[in-house]
């Protein structure tokens, strides 16, 4: 593992918060107003580091480029009417899929502390997940797959096809690194769903105000099907604690306390409202 990436990795300790199995009640709205509570927490000092993992059900989330495809209503009904719950979330990129089967992972640092610029940020996700899977041959690299969708600059891949990608988020001192892990595949391709989701909403209309991915289903892949290994979100879980507990001193599970249940409340209320007013033009 590179020096500088195990430096922010090497904590003290590690707030485990376990998300992973709340089931369908637990809704990706949630998540992002977590987040940004344990930024604000730990960027204050009032929390250390912390991992929180997460999965929700059957939910496209959308950037806000994406609100302004001029055909929006029809691909969301499509999405819908596949039993996908849409939103929008509140930081960058484009549209990525949540289900059952993909593990999201949270890594929040203290950023006044450790200096932590983007690159490193989006490295020390990297070399953790490199060091959860070490085991197999496969070699993960870290680069844009062109045909993905939400692609960038970290989208991991094995054999030039993507399974996770990486986002930052920032607030208060305080950096929440994101990452979606496409733990097995669903019977509805998440690719190709994203794929007719962007045909419904732009009919290839030209003079758009962004470029439309031209999603190409065959680029992206799970983890299972990558590694030739039967993997399930528990298997991904126990893999993620291994490392963490080498990297760490000691492990320490945890839920929102004191300020930080007034904090979420805050944020929670934040998003919902942000969410609400990004899709009003289409309900």
């Amino acid at each position: 593992m590179d020096n500088n990436e195990l430096n922010i990795l090497k904590q003290p300790s590690w707030r485990i918060i376990d998300q992973s199995s709340l089931g369908p009640t637990f809704q990706a709205l949630q998540s992002f107003a977590m987040d940004d509570t344990l930024c604000t927490s730990v960027g204050k000092g009032i929390s250390g580091a912390v991992c929180r993992t997460w999965v929700h059900q059957n939910t496209v989330v959308l950037g806000v480029q994406d609100t302004r495809l001029p055909y929006l209503q029809d691909g969301i009904s499509y999405l819908n009417s596949l039993g996908y719950e849409v939103i929008v979330r509140n930081s960058g990129g484009l549209a990525v899929v949540l289900d059952e089967d993909v593990l999201n992972i949270s890594l929040i640092f203290p950023e006044a502390e450790k200096g932590i610029d983007i690159s490193r940020g989006y490295d020390a996700m990297w070399e953790l997940i490199k060091y959860m899977f070490r085991d197999f041959p496969a070699r993960i690299e870290a680069k844009e797959i062109v045909g993905s969708y939400c692609p960038g600059s970290y989208d991991l891949s094995i054999d030039h096809k993507k399974f996770a990608g990486i986002s930052q988020r920032r607030i208060k001192n305080g950096v929440a690194v994101q990452i979606y892990l496409s733990v097995r595949e669903q019977k509805e391709n998440r690719a190709d769903m994203i794929r007719q989701f962007y045909e419904k909403a732009s009919r290839h209309e030209q003079g758009l105000k962004f470029d439309v991915p031209n999603i190409k289903p065959e680029v992206m892949a799970s983890l299972s099907d990558l590694l030739q290994t039967p993997l399930t979100v528990q298997d991904t879980m126990l893999r993620l604690l291994h490392a963490l507990n080498y990297l760490g001193d000691r492990l320490i599970s945890s839920q929102l306390d004191g300020e930080e249940i007034t904090l979420y409340q805050q944020y929670f209320n934040r998003v919902l409202e942000r969410n609400n007013k990004l899709l009003e033009h289409v309900r």
